[in-house]
């Protein structure tokens, strides 16, 4: 359910609901997903609290799942579990146990080899299915005309006040009751925010659905594929996509929202070369192309079958859909009967029988891959309100997106350099301009006070408070005789200051530091004389006392003059306080070495496929020691990037030798593999070398050359005629040979 207008993208009412369903229609409505908590409190208002309740779901032993937990009772490692787990093909989504020893061979070899795997097969097949633990539908409601306890049972969670059914969601449809997917869209919220810092810092009233469907810069943006934040479209793949489409209008977005997906993402090549003529657009009858036009002949949604199985064939909506349903679960026997009933549909309208049947062949090729149109027409609207946001509000856009993922330090990193890439200014959070979240002033990003660590939303409510009721504040002392130091206690001052939000009052942070429990304690003064009524002396009749600095600041409260911490500990203290590095990055320096040795960066990272290889350059974070079984030793790391981090595994052949450069405090190179585990993407690093050593290790001993001189970087231009690996490989060599003893060469 959404406000997109079904007439203009030609949605059918009887996709959802039609006398020929029996069935009650799935409703999914996306809010903002600050305000989801206010929907669901409004239906329990409106209908009764007895008649609305959540929905229990029940945790069963998948394939992966029931592997990993016999595993861990019969004494596997973790890393062996996790191998033996990771055979298990990812696709088709519910894989059972015996389809994934038919697809995977070295499963099977392990499960026929191996007794102690072989035992554990045998009772992971024994356990699969079985229910494991309970918890609640993420984002379900169910509501009733009448009490829930007439119809069905009700569970109750110890941990959650709220009613909850116990009866799982397939019941509950059977039952006839009515259940509604409350979704909370964190791009909802985005673009609700980007719109208020627009009217705040342009006075510019934006309403995000009646934005211009034609603008020239947000398809620039799109087709240069500048996506990153926009919704639906920010993937390395979609921006690979775009590039090749160049979008000209919103019904390029909606189709590319319902083609990137496992399956119809095969057909986007065909897709592109129809809208750049080179490929051509054919119809098999006449009354197909006013369906078909606006995806060039290509059926890409499920209402397009609809309309064509009403129109040939003479179908009802209601029997169009009955079709759609039979095509998307590939139910053969009904599937057989819905065949025969088209091609005599078409007989009825004259078509010929060959062609009726090459027509069915076609949208039964197509029609497994049909999408939800419903559903890719709004999505494909929120992607092009956000990408029109970044093009048209790019400083008020990033500050929303920023603040959106304010709790999470590698998206905030990512997006940060994003800003810095467009140009844009993200300034230290400041005690005089910041607010909670993300906010812009003077066409500048103001980091939110929120996402500094130990700075709680009681303490900004206080800072802000006394700034708007008197003014920026001028010292450290006024800012102590302002603000509640009930509410900003020492570790919240300490935190302020490590972030650099006092730096505008140009005083260094460490001598902040230093001066911040003299200045706490005269602040505490000053306020207990107020409560008291112990006005100063040299107040002014009347002064409330609170312009500490200016009108009456304590005595004993001057800073104290100490000089600046060095800048690794300056940097060392903001990554302490806000998860990374802001004003600066220790391996800033050595951004141009790691591009020309290819290392990868956390957003390339994250495009790369399972087990490819990678090399990386950054710094070891926190990393601890474990044991195997067997009792070798290896290590769990975190690598600190430009850009972001990533976890790194280290298993004991390959730590046996990296040992010492994980302690290394400089930079290091790191080669490895990319992994998928259960908690994201993990590098398995093979080999870790202080970049330093490694640069060494590449140049060879001299005599007499200039090999302190500037690396020799040498591109090969490989003609048609020449693209032989043998052609390539004398090159290279011939200039290796050329090189050999004068400058690091990176090849």
């Amino acid at each position: 359910i959404t406000n997109v207008d079904p007439i203009r993208y030609g949605l059918i009412f009887e996709r959802f609901l039609n006398p020929e369903r029996i069935s009650m229609p799935d409703m999914d409505i996306d809010f903002a997903d600050d305000r989801r908590d206010e929907v669901i409190r409004y239906v329990v208002d409106r209908y009764g609290a007895d008649r609305v309740a959540h929905i229990i779901t029940f945790g069963t032993m998948g394939a992966k799942a029931v592997i990993r937990d016999v595993a861990r009772v019969l004494g596997f490692s973790y890393g062996d579990a996790d191998r033996i787990a990771k055979l298990v093909p990812s696709f088709p989504l519910n894989i059972t146990l015996d389809e994934s020893l038919e697809k995977s061979p070295p499963l099977a070899e392990q499960v026929k080899r191996d007794p102690r795997v072989g035992e554990l097969w045998g009772v992971a097949k024994a356990l699969e299915g079985c229910t494991r633990h309970a918890s609640v539908h993420a984002s379900a409601v169910v509501i009733s005309d009448e009490p829930l306890m007439e119809r069905v049972p009700l569970y109750k969670d110890p941990k959650r006040p709220e009613l909850i059914t116990g009866f799982a969601m397939g019941p509950i449809e059977k039952l006839g009751l009515l259940k509604m997917d409350f979704l909370g869209l964190k791009t909802l919220t985005v673009i609700t925010d980007a719109a208020r810092l627009v009217r705040e810092a342009r006075g510019i009233a934006l309403d995000p659905d009646a934005l211009p469907l034609d603008d020239a810069k947000t398809y620039q943006l799109l087709t240069e594929a500048r996506t990153f934040g926009v919704f639906q479209l920010e993937s390395a793949g979609m921006r690979d996509a775009l590039r090749r489409l160049k979008p000209q209008r919103i019904e390029d977005i909606i189709a590319m929202v319902a083609l990137y997906r496992p399956g119809p993402m095969d057909l986007i090549e065909e897709f592109v070369n129809r809208k750049h003529g080179r490929s051509p657009i054919a119809y098999e009858h006449p009354l197909m192309e006013q369906h078909l036009q606006e995806t060039y002949g290509i059926m890409v949604y499920q209402e397009q079958v609809m309309r064509l199985a009403a129109d040939l064939a003479g179908f009802t909506l209601g029997e169009a859909d009955t079709l759609r349903k039979a095509m998307g679960k590939k139910d053969r026997d009904l599937m057989a009967t819905q065949r025969e009933k088209f091609v005599a549909g078409c007989k009825a309208n004259k078509i010929d029988t060959r062609k009726a049947e090459r027509i069915w062949d076609l949208i039964e090729k197509f029609a497994g891959y049909g999408f939800n149109k419903s559903h890719a027409a709004c999505y494909g609207l929120v992607a092009y309100q956000t990408a029109y946001l970044k093009a048209n509000y790019p400083v008020e856009f990033m500050a929303a997106l920023l603040t959106s993922e304010m709790d999470k330090t590698d998206k905030i990193v990512q997006y940060i350099e994003e800003c810095r890439a467009m140009g844009l200014r993200v300034e230290p959070p400041d005690v005089n301009v910041s607010g909670a979240q993300f906010s812009v002033a003077d066409g500048a990003i103001h980091f939110g006070l929120a996402a500094i660590k130990n700075v709680g939303a009681t303490a900004i409510e206080s800072i802000v408070k006394a700034r708007t009721a008197d003014g920026a504040f001028t010292s450290l002392s006024d800012f102590c005789v302002r603000v509640d130091l009930r509410l900003v206690n020492r570790r919240v001052g300490e935190s302020l200051i490590k972030a650099g939000a006092f730096d505008s009052l140009e005083a260094a942070r460490a001598g902040l530091l230093s001066g911040l429990d003299q200045a706490m304690e005269a602040g505490q003064r000053s306020q207990r004389d107020r409560e008291e009524g112990q006005a100063s002396l040299f107040e002014a009749p009347g002064s409330a006392g609170v312009r500490g600095g200016r009108s009456g600041e304590p005595a004993g409260a001057a800073q104290p003059e100490v000089s600046e911490w060095p800048q690794e500990e300056l940097l060392a203290y903001e990554r302490e306080v806000l998860g990374f590095y802001l004003s600066g990055h220790p391996l800033e320096q050595f951004r141009d070495v790691g591009r020309r040795l290819g290392a990868a960066t956390a957003a390339e990272l994250a495009a790369r496929p399972a087990a490819a290889r990678v090399l990386l350059l950054g710094q070891i974070g926190a990393f601890t020691e474990n044991s195997t079984k067997s009792g070798n030793r290896m290590a769990f790391a975190t690598l600190e990037l430009v850009d972001g981090s990533v976890p790194l595994t280290i298993f004991p052949e390959p730590y046996r030798t990296c040992a010492a450069a994980l302690r290394h405090r400089g930079p290091v190179l790191v080669r490895g593999r990319t992994d998928d585990s259960d908690k994201g993407r993990v590098i398995l690093a093979e080999e870790i070398r202080p970049l330093e050593e490694a640069l060494a290790g590449s140049r060879p001993a001299e005599a007499g050359g200039n090999g302190g001189g500037q690396a020799h970087t040498c591109r090969i231009r490989i003609s048609a005629a020449a693209d032989a690996v043998e052609a390539v490989l004398a090159s290279v060599k011939a200039i290796c040979r050329e090189h050999a003893g004068r400058t690091p060469l990176f090849v």
